[in-house]
């Protein structure tokens, strides 16, 4: 087995702006593992408010390259656990061996990842397309853009409801809006309440993910659900959310891979909650490899390389009415 990575610049089309910062280029790392003339891809991306830098994921990947070579493992998930110390600090740098994992090893089986897990692709839901936070007027034209039945609004803004009312009189799609953690308990209360009428279908991690108080409050009072996010990183976290949350939001990079994200899609789904996976703008290796496990979902935010102005992989083509996966067995991204 041979392991390598790379850094790669992933340039947006639009400038991305959230709650807590903004981008017009996403740094990515790409793992390549290699054995006996099958190969398999996995990405990580990097991001400043977790401290991930293309520098520490990669010092991370180097340091396991002689365990990673050195032995062998009989599957994806037996590979994460030889290395849960090594990346304990950096489960973005896991994700991305894990994701290369399963991708060998299910080409090795012959077999797509979905079928591997027993999934079928008319069962993926239809992703949200993002807006990042700007002026209204750039916001619409974003929309009009990219016409989509649904729309992720990024919010945390001094002007909230202002800028759901105006979007609203430009679509009919329905609108999932993400506040990043800038609302109070209060805010999101009464925001919940105007948001409802104008057919927001749920409120992603409206307070700041340590305000347990809070979210107590608004679990019960809000008109709307809300979905863990920055409250949700891990395995551990899951159980947490149970009680102030109605669903969750999980990140391939952020819990170290598909093999940690199937375990906590089913430890939310047995304590009620509904199952998100969401991107961080990854590319299509990244992408592709959220679309094979979202048939176990009730929502997906996969819109990662629709955001990029220039893609470095092919992989799944998304529609609202359709994902088409690449041919190949495995994940099935390829660098372009």
């Amino acid at each position: 087995m041979k392991l390598s990575f790379f850094v790669k610049d992933l340039p947006l089309k639009h400038t991305f702006t959230i709650a807590h910062q903004s981008r017009d280029v996403q740094d990515t790392v790409i793992v390549k593992l290699e054995h006996e003339g099958l190969y398999g891809l996995g990405e990580t991306t990097t991001n400043p408010f977790y401290g991930m830098t293309a520098q520490n994921i990669c010092e991370n990947l180097e340091s396991v390259i002689s365990k990673v070579e050195g032995n062998t493992w009989e599957s994806p998930s037996e590979l994460w656990e030889m290395c849960r110390n090594d990346f304990s600090a950096n489960p973005f740098a896991q994700c991305a061996l894990d994701l290369a994992a399963w991708d060998i090893y299910t080409k090795s089986k012959g077999q797509k990842l979905y079928e591997y897990l027993g999934l079928s692709p008319e069962n993926i839901p239809t992703t949200n397309f993002t807006i990042g936070i700007d002026t209204i007027e750039k916001m619409v034209e974003k929309m009009k853009e990219v016409e989509w039945p649904l729309y992720k609004i990024k919010l945390g803004t001094d002007h909230d409801l202002e800028i759901i009312r105006e979007l609203r009189k430009h679509t009919e799609a329905v609108f999932r809006i993400d506040a990043n953690c800038a609302w109070t308990a209060e805010q999101a209360i009464i925001y919940s309440e105007e948001l409802l009428k104008l057919n927001v279908e749920f409120m992603e991690q409206p307070l700041g993910k340590d305000d347990l108080e809070g979210m107590k409050e608004v679990f019960k009072y809000s008109k709307l659900p809300v979905i863990a996010d920055e409250s949700c990183i891990v395995e551990s976290d899951v159980k947490k959310c149970s009680g102030l949350f109605h669903g969750i939001n999980i990140k391939l990079v952020k819990a170290g891979g598909i093999t940690p994200a199937l375990r906590m899609i089913k430890e939310a789904k047995s304590l009620g909650m509904k199952c998100m996976v969401g991107c961080m703008t990854e590319s299509s290796v990244g992408i592709t490899a959220i679309a094979h496990i979202a048939p176990l979902l009730d929502y997906v935010d996969m819109d990662g390389a629709m955001l990029l102005s220039k893609d470095i992989a092919r992989g799944v083509v998304i529609t609202p009415d359709k994902v088409t996966f690449p041919e190949g067995n495995g994940i099935g991204a390829e660098m372009v």
